[in-house]
């Protein structure tokens, strides 16, 4: 993990959540699921004015409903009492009650009109010979209120049928205006500003949207007691503007680099005129040369501070304006330029950046093989070794390699994308800077010669393994936004690649087996059926990899 004496914005401890209920009430109409929502008042402490779902508060209460619900085998106590807390707020907030009586009837909208909202739930129900319906609640998804918000809660979003003949009715203090609306309906309302949600509210029906009945939705539901997705979203910055992510979106990983107790403070957007503070020891400059192989543009960064100086990684093309503001990032103090693989968008910045700096900064990296482009030629001032530590630390202090201010980075050798890519291990901070090998979003090109599908997947192994060995959290790729987060997550963005490589390379074989004589072409279309065909150039470099490995493997 990054040194906390490294982090842009001191650690501060989220306010403690709160254990809430809420569910999504379905039913099937000729057009889709709808679900059943309501108004919030406008003087409520949280959400005022939003469209929700019915929910509210754990009640100690409802942990002593147990003997009073019909239950499921596999459902914990833990589940139960939070379905009984979701059947109980959806009878005080909408007047729908998830009961019935030991026949099998639901309760009937006579008995719940003969009902006390503000009354003792339970007795109610028991007084009618009502059984709570827990059995017929499931866990959907699972929210945890961000991490930067003062009142934070922990809910399960729990789902169920609408009883028959029952008609929501709002108690006009908490709840207003229930409406039954299909997902798609309600998130279209929702961007033309007519029908205001929050987040988690927005992204359910999101995820709710893929079902085309009750049913459908029950049944993923009871696979088992889990939820199928569980969030506690991260906000940054798009235009000024607050943005929040779920954990498998993009720039949810950055935020938790940038602002792991989540204050809302990081720009996201992609720009190329100054360079992003990631920590306090690393710089991010990103290239004005997006497109279709660079993303956003080639990320060049900066690790060190003034007492240090600077190490830049991958300066990027040939750009003086780049360079420029990448030197004056800097104070013009960069001790090493690393270039972690020969490619175009990569390493051409090298010498015009070297140029720019006094003393000269020496050019570190891996010799272009012959196997190389004619654009990728590539010759460093040094020849880094696997392994080899390049170490920063402040002036005078050179000998004592006890301090722990300094930063370190440790060489892995990694071919594959490119014969002489490289990775670099900032130790001190548990960060990878993956150049091309990893980035985000996307799946690297392997172009043979030069690229090599077999030692790119043993690449991945050797990065696997430097991971745990270090303790790396957090990939710092050369494009996109940063990948990993606080516990494994940079071990399974490994795993989920290598995993995704030899998906594809069964698609390759089944292609080749289905077609023995066919053409590259032929295969492409076969084993690339997924990617839009505008990317197929692109891909059959890599489907030439793929080959190329099969064939090796097959002797």
């Amino acid at each position: 993990m990054p040194r906390p004496t490294q982090l842009l914005h001191p650690p501060r401890p989220p306010a403690l959540t709160r254990a809430a209920a809420t569910v999504l009430l379905l039913r099937d109409t000729p057009e889709g699921i709808e679900v059943l929502m309501t108004r919030r008042s406008a003087k409520a402490s949280f959400v005022p004015g939003a469209f929700v779902f019915p929910g509210g508060g754990i009640d100690a209460a409802d942990a002593c409903c147990h003997n009073q619900c019909q239950r499921r085998a596999t459902q914990t106590d833990s589940t139960l009492t939070q379905a009984v807390a979701a059947i109980r707020e959806s009878f005080e907030e909408l007047g729908v009650l998830l009961a019935r009586h030991a026949d099998g009837r639901w309760a009937s909208q006579a008995e719940i009109d003969g009902m006390d909202r503000t009354s003792d739930f339970a007795a109610q129900c028991a007084a009618r010979g009502l059984t709570l319906a827990a059995s017929d609640v499931f866990v959907l998804a699972r929210w945890i209120t961000d991490r930067d918000l003062p009142k934070r809660f922990d809910v399960p979003f729990l789902v169920a049928r609408m009883p028959p003949d029952q008609t929501p009715v709002a108690d006009e203090t908490e709840q207003f205006e229930p409406v039954w609306v299909r997902p798609a309906d309600a998130l279209a309302r929702h961007q033309a500003g007519t029908f205001f949600m929050i987040f988690p509210t927005i992204r359910t029906l999101q995820q709710l949207q893929a079902f085309a009945t009750v049913d459908a939705v029950l049944r993923a539901c009871a696979v088992n007691e889990e939820p199928l997705f569980t969030s506690c979203p991260r906000a940054g910055l798009l235009a000024g503007r607050e943005a929040r992510f779920m954990e498998h979106e993009l720039p949810f990983s950055e935020l938790a680099l940038v602002c792991p107790d989540g204050q809302n403070v990081h720009p996201l957007d992609w720009q190329t005129e100054t360079p992003v503070p990631l920590l306090k020891n690393v710089l991010r400059l990103t290239a004005p040369n997006p497109g279709v192989m660079t993303g956003p543009g080639t990320n060049s960064y900066l690790v060190g501070d003034a007492s240090t100086g600077f190490i830049a990684i991958d300066p990027g093309p040939a750009d003086e304006a780049h360079l420029g503001k990448l030197w004056r990032a800097a104070g013009g103090d960069i001790r090493l330029i690393v270039c972690t693989h020969s490619h175009p968008d990569h390493a051409p910045g090298a010498r015009p950046l070297q140029a720019m700096c006094t003393p000269k900064p020496p050019i570190l990296g891996l010799p272009s093989a012959a196997t190389a482009r004619a654009n990728s030629v590539f010759v460093p001032d040094k020849t880094l070794q696997n392994k080899e530590l390049l170490a920063l630390v402040p002036s005078g202090l050179e000998a004592d390699f006890s301090y722990k201010n300094g930063h370190t980075l440790q060489v892995i050798h990694t071919p594959g994308h490119a014969a002489n890519h490289l990775c670099l291990l900032l130790l001190e901070d548990g960060l990878l800077f993956s150049g091309g090998h990893i980035l985000s979003g996307s799946t690297t090109v392997i172009d043979p010669p030069d690229g090599d599908m077999n030692n790119y997947l043993n690449s991945l192994d050797l990065l696997s393994a430097a991971c745990l060995e270090h303790q790396i959290k957090f990939i710092l790729p050369a494009h996109g936004h940063v990948m990993g987060g606080p516990n494994d997550e940079a071990l399974a963005a490994i795993a989920r690649l290598k995993r995704h490589r030899l998906q594809r390379e069964a698609k390759v074989l089944l292609a080749m087996q289905t077609q023995p004589t066919g053409t590259l072409d032929d295969w492409l279309a076969l084993a690339y059926d997924d990617v839009p065909q505008r990317m197929w150039p692109v891909a059959k470099r890599s489907l030439m990899a793929h080959v190329a490995r099969l064939e090796a493997l097959s002797g």
